[in-house]
């Protein structure tokens, strides 16, 4: 607080024994009340209890506009972003990298041989998530995104020189680790790095490059798909993740990951400077008490890693009954996205192109496409509409492409409108289910649970991802045009959830999110 402000306090308080009733905040006797300035019987407290209400008031304005005024969009900052948002373009181009060189590598294989080259990949995803909510915790956000990218390294350097397809399984389980290391990683990082103005498109991230990787490995594709140059499609994975090694060296560490160790860093105040363009202390300062919060919370995150020998971070976060409803959430939102049916799509999508058009990589491209625009537009939007509020238009929307999909299958439409419904179901993902359960977590816990809450999520999303490719022939198989029918059941128990019992976490931090939670629980209003 300024000399001037406090000057000021403390004339005003001497004026007609009228504290601050100038202020339109606490001018009415209501305000004052809620404020805590008299006390229950009408009487005025003390002069100190006034003074300190005020102070700590008018520093809790001072804080809401300096981080009001973070609006700058500074080189470090999108030179962070778009470095760690390369884990996720590799881990998007690896989704969709085998579809395409499938009739070329390896003639002769069989068809089981394939699917468990393709599945090892999910095999490896939820080992990589323990190891990324660990790694980020012990040694850092950026040491851990390096490890992340040798494991793109040394599995797409084994998959490119695989003598056989049983090598290509193994090599496919070591980039499912980096694969599942990005899906914890990535949003944590993001998240941490991101201003409250921006965290939602800075968030969405995450997801944009996941589709553009996708669109980019189906691009690649026409020109590699072939009998000669299939293997290069494979060698690229190892080339984005030395891109990735090359720039890491420049990677910022997470400010907050580096308070949580020592709040009184002076590297994390030097990074906070550079990310946000600050020009004086005071403002660095801000910032630090919103990364922070409560310093003593933070502290503990180093804590649970070195010295608790009787819980784990992953049984103190479920037995913390003031995060219970956060947890839930976002547990439930990892479990809708895979079960919203988005995979089997991806994974299947010669079905919807079989008979419609002549080329299938073309449609798949097509798709690829529309993935991509749609994440676009849900960048845009992620700031600007509730998380909440996305979610049930996203779930509502999916819902409705779901029963045309299982209409026009039955008949009732040409089967050009089950491929236009195909893509507005693509579409409606991609606005909410598909970038918000990705980054919210980190909108929902503090720098103590962050990294468990993140791994334990994204085990669940591969735990899910893989049964739903596994098992989504067999239901094509038993209920045919209906197959659609179990995705549908699971977007409308979205809604209803979203609906009921998600909070909204735009515009909030997770300390305020929890406090706001608390007073609901306890029936505040």
């Amino acid at each position: 607080m300024s000399n001037e402000q406090t000057a000021l306090l403390s004339s005003g308080s001497n004026k007609n024994g009228n504290n601050g009733a100038d202020h339109p905040r606490l001018s009415s006797g209501s305000d004052v009340e809620s404020t805590g300035v008299r006390s229950s019987q009408g009487k005025r407290p003390p002069r100190r209890t006034m003074r300190k209400t005020m102070l700590k008031f008018l520093e809790e304005m001072e804080m809401e506009s300096a981080m009001e005024a973070v609006s700058v969009t500074t080189l470090p900052l999108v030179f962070a972003v778009l470095v760690v948002s390369s884990l996720s373009f590799n881990f998007g181009y690896n989704i969709s990298v085998m579809n395409s060189s499938e009739p070329y590598a390896f003639p002769g294989h069989t068809t089981s041989m394939w699917s468990l080259a393709v599945a090892a990949f999910c095999v490896g995803g939820p080992f990589g998530a323990v190891l990324a909510g660990k790694w980020a915790d012990k040694l850092g956000r950026k040491k851990t995104a390096s490890l992340t990218a040798w494991f793109y390294v040394v599995g797409g350097l084994a998959q490119t020189f695989a003598p056989t397809l049983s090598v290509v399984i193994v090599a496919r389980t070591i980039v499912g680790l980096g694969c599942g290391m990005s899906t914890v990683l990535v949003p944590i990082y993001l998240g941490e790095l991101a201003p409250p103005r921006f965290r939602g498109a800075i968030g969405t991230m995450a997801q944009f490059s996941f589709v553009f990787g996708i669109l980019f490995a189906d691009v690649v594709a026409f020109r590699l798909a072939n009998e000669t140059q299939w293997r290069y499609m494979f060698l690229l994975i190892s080339a984005l993740g030395v891109f990735h090694l090359l720039l890491n060296t420049f990677l910022l560490e997470s400010p907050r990951w580096l308070l949580g160790r020592d709040p009184s860093s002076d590297d994390a105040r030097v990074i906070i400077r550079k990310l946000r363009g600050f020009e004086n202390d005071g403002q660095v300062e801000t910032e630090v008490r919103q990364y922070a919060g409560a310093p003593r919370k933070i502290s503990r995150m180093s804590i649970t890693i070195d010295d608790i020998t009787e819980t784990t971070p992953t049984a103190e976060l479920f037995a913390d009954k003031k995060v219970r409803l956060q947890l839930v959430s976002s547990l439930v939102l990892q479990v809708a996205s895979q079960l919203s049916g988005i995979n089997a799509v991806f994974y299947y999508s010669g079905l919807f192109f079989d008979g419609v058009i002549d080329n299938p990589l073309v449609g798949t491209t097509i798709l690829g496409i529309i993935n991509v625009l749609a994440t676009f537009v849900a960048l845009l939007l992620m700031d600007r509409v509730g998380r909440r509020t996305l979610i049930m238009y996203s779930s509502a929307g999916m819902f409705i492409s779901c029963v045309v999909v299982v209409l026009a299958l039955k008949g009732c439409f040409d089967k050009m409108v089950a491929l236009a419904a195909v893509a507005a179901y693509v579409t409606f993902y991609e606005l909410g289910l598909g970038p918000i359960p990705v980054f919210i977590v980190s909108e929902m816990f503090d720098g103590k649970y962050a990294a468990t809450a993140m791994s334990v999520s994204a085990q669940l999303n591969w735990v899910c991802n893989f049964f739903v490719g596994l098992l989504f022939p067999y239901i094509n198989k038993s209920l045919g045009p209906y197959s659609f029918g179990p995705f549908a059941v699971s977007l409308l128990l979205t809604f209803l959830y979203a609906w009921i019992w998600l909070p909204e976490t735009q515009g909030t931090t997770p300390s305020e999110l929890q406090a706001k939670l608390a007073k609901k629980n306890a029936g505040i209003k």
